[in-house]
C-alpha cells in the first residue's frame, strides 16, 4: 500500500517565538505530550506544552518582559503569556516516591530529555517534537499513519530537523492505536493511580485498544482508584462517556469503573430473560449511551438510566423478567453516585430527572387497563409492544398535552435530551423491538412545531399572571397559586384558549 505524504501546521507563532528564543539562549526545547499526540493525529491540539533543558529561574530570564505565571516552580513549570497564548514550559525532570498513589513526593531536574519522557504515562503521550520552522510530517494510510521513528538525536537541541523524539514507540502505538504504558505498568499506576482511568478514557475517546499487559496492570491495581479525589474521576469518567469508543469499553473495564461508580456492578450479567432485550442489564446501558449525543448529562443519564433495575427485578410464572417501577429508584442511585462525585447540583437535578422520566410513555400516553401493561417492553418509547405506529386523531391531542406538560416541566433543552435518551434506549433493545425510534421522530416533530407556535408550556407562558388575579380581587395566599395551576391546566388540555380575557372570565368562577 503506497503512503501519502502530508505536511501538518506548524505550531501558532507565539509558540515557535518560545522556541526561537530558549534556542537562542542555548536551551533545548521540544513540544511535548497531548499535542504531539494530536498533532500526529491530524487533530487541532488544545494546548501547547513545552519541555525545556532550562531551569525554571532561567526560563524566566529568557522571557523576562512577558507576562509569566509561576504554575508550579518547584515541579519546574512555568506558564508564559506570549500574544495571548499561555504556553506551559516545564523543566526537564525526574520524579520520586509517590506515597499517595497520586502525586510524586520528590521531583529533580535533568539534561536529559529521555528521562523526562521516562516519567510520562502512555507512549502516545511521551513524544517531543522540535518544530522551528518546518512543519511536521506524517503518513496518512487509511485514515492516518504517523512518520516513523527519527534517528537518534534528529530534533535536538539548535532546529536540527523536523523528526520526533520517540524512544518508547508512541508513533508505532498510534499506528496500531492502542493504549500502552510507558515501562512497566504495574508501576506507573501505582504511581499515579488515576493513570488508570486515564487509560480507559483514552482509549474511549481515540477508539483505541487498551495494551494487554496494561489492561491487566488496570485491573489488578483498580482499588486505588479510590485514593483519587473525586472531582478528578468524575472529569475522566464523563470524557470517557463522551468517548466513541464508551461502549466497549465500559463492557470489557466494567470492575475498574465500579470502583468509583459501584452502581454498575448489579448491572453487569444481569439478563433480564425478555423478548424485548438482548443484553444484560449493563451492555443494554452501555448500547444506550452509544447510541445518544455525546452531551455530558445525557451520556450520564443514558449510562445510569436503568441503575433501578437490579433491585427491582421480579420473574413471572412463564419465566419472564419485568422490572416493575425501576425508574424512580434508578433517579436516587443515579443522584447517589453524581453525589458522591461532587458534580454540580444543576448536572445532579438534570441527570436525575432524565433517569426518573426515561419510561415517562409519551406517544402517546396510554392509560393502564387492568392494572397497568405487563408486556410492554421496559423504556419504550410508546409503551406499547411491536413496532411504532400511527396515533389515531382523538391520541394526538392526548401526546401534545404530554409535550406541552413534560418541556413546561423540563424546559426545552432537556425535553429534546429526554427524546435522545428515549431513542437510544429503543435503539438497545432487541432488533425485533427498535422501530420505536420512530415514535421519537415523530413526537419531536410535535414539539419542534409547538415551539414554532410558541404554544403554552408552563405558567410563565399563560396570558395571565397573579398580579392580575390579585386585581381582580383574589386574596394573597395559596388560592392565587392553585388559580393559576388551573387554568394552565385547562389551556394543556384544551379546555380554555390563552387568551387574558377568557382566563379571566374562567378565574371569576373561583372567587
Amino acid at each position: 500500500m503506497s503512503l501519502v505524504t502530508c505536511h501538518l501546521s506548524l505550531p501558532p507563532a507565539p509558540a515557535r517565538e518560545a522556541f526561537r528564543r530558549l534556542n537562542a539562549a542555548g536551551y533545548e526545547a521540544y513540544l511535548v505530550g497531548g499535542c504531539v499526540r494530536d498533532a500526529l493525529l491530524g487533530r487541532e491540539p488544545g494546548d501547547w506544552d513545552i519541555t525545556t533543558s532550562a531551569l525554571p529561574e532561567q526560563t524566566e530570564a529568557v522571557f523576562a518582559g512577558e507576562r509569566i505565571i509561576e504554575t508550579g516552580l518547584k515541579h519546574g513549570t512555568v506558564t508564559v503569556l506570549l500574544e495571548g497564548l499561555p504556553l506551559e514550559i516545564t523543566t526537564f525532570r525526574t520524579e520520586t516516591g509517590y506515597s499517595d498513589h497520586r502525586h510524586p513526593d520528590a521531583v529533580a531536574f535533568t539534561r536529559s530529555l529521555e528521562e523526562d519522557l521516562a516519567r510520562r504515562d502512555f507512549t502516545i503521550n511521551a513524544m517531543a517534537w522540535a518544530p522551528v520552522e518546518t512543519p511536521l510530517i506524517r503518513h496518512r494510510a487509511c485514515g492516518g499513519r504517523p512518520m516513523p521513528p527519527s534517528p537518534e538525536g534528529e530534533g535536538f537541541a539548535g532546529g536540527r530537523g523536523t523528526g520526533i523524539v520517540d524512544p518508547y514507540g508512541g508513533q508505532a502505538d498510534l499506528e496500531g492505536k492502542r493504549i500502552r504504558c510507558v515501562g512497566d505498568p504495574y508501576k506507573r499506576f501505582e504511581e499515579d493511580a488515576l493513570r488508570i482511568l486515564r487509560a480507559l478514557r483514552f482509549a474511549s475517546q481515540l477508539d483505541f485498544s487498551v495494551d494487554p499487559a496494561t489492561a491487566a496492570a488496570a485491573l489488578a491495581r483498580k482499588d486505588t482508584l479510590a485514593l483519587v479525589s473525586k472531582e478528578r474521576l468524575a472529569v475522566e469518567l464523563t470524557k470517557l462517556l463522551c468517548g466513541p469508543g464508551v461502549r466497549r469499553i465500559v463492557t470489557e473495564f466494567w470492575p475498574i469503573l465500579a470502583v468509583p461508580l459501584p452502581e454498575l456492578a448489579p448491572m453487569a450479567g444481569l439478563d433480564q430473560r425478555s423478548p424485548y432485550h438482548c443484553y444484560d442489564v449493563l451492555e443494554h446501558s452501555a448500547v444506550a449511551v452509544e447510541n445518544v449525543p455525546p452531551d455530558r448529562i445525557t451520556r450520564w443519564a443514558a449510562l445510569l438510566h436503568d441503575a433501578g433495575k437490579p433491585a427491582c427485578f421480579t420473574v413471572d410464572e412463564a419465566g419472564r423478567g419485568h422490572f416493575y417501577g425501576h425508574a424512580k429508584p434508578g433517579a436516587e442511585l443515579a443522584r447517589q453516585a453524581l453525589t458522591r462525585l461532587r458534580f454540580d447540583k444543576d448536572t445532579i437535578n438534570r441527570v436525575t430527572k432524565l433517569v426518573e422520566l426515561h419510561d415517562y410513555p409519551i406517544d402517546p400516553p396510554i392509560e393502564p387497563v387492568g392494572g397497568g401493561v405487563p408486556d410492554a417492553p421496559q423504556g419504550s418509547a410508546s409503551g406499547a409492544s411491536g413496532a411504532s405506529r400511527t396515533p389515531p386523531p382523538t391520541e394526538i391531542s392526548a401526546a401534545e398535552r404530554a409535550v406541552r406538560r413534560l418541556i413546561g416541566k423540563l424546559g426545552e433543552e432537556d425535553f429534546f435530551r429526554l427524546l435522545d435518551l428515549k431513542r437510544a434506549d429503543a435503539l438497545a433493545h432487541h432488533p425485533d423491538y427498535r422501530g420505536r425510534t420512530a415514535a421519537c421522530d415523530r413526537i419531536g416533530a410535535l414539539a419542534r412545531e409547538l415551539l414554532a407556535q410558541e404554544a403554552v408550556f408552563s405558567l410563565k407562558d399563560l396570558a395571565v399572571n397573579g398580579s392580575d388575579l390579585l386585581e381582580l380581587g383574589f386574596p394573597r395566599g395559596p388560592i392565587l397559586g392553585q388559580t393559576l395551576n388551573a387554568l394552565l391546566e385547562a389551556v394543556l388540555a384544551g379546555d380554555l384558549p390563552n387568551e387574558k380575557p377568557v382566563l379571566l372570565d374562567a378565574a371569576r368562577t373561583r372567587l
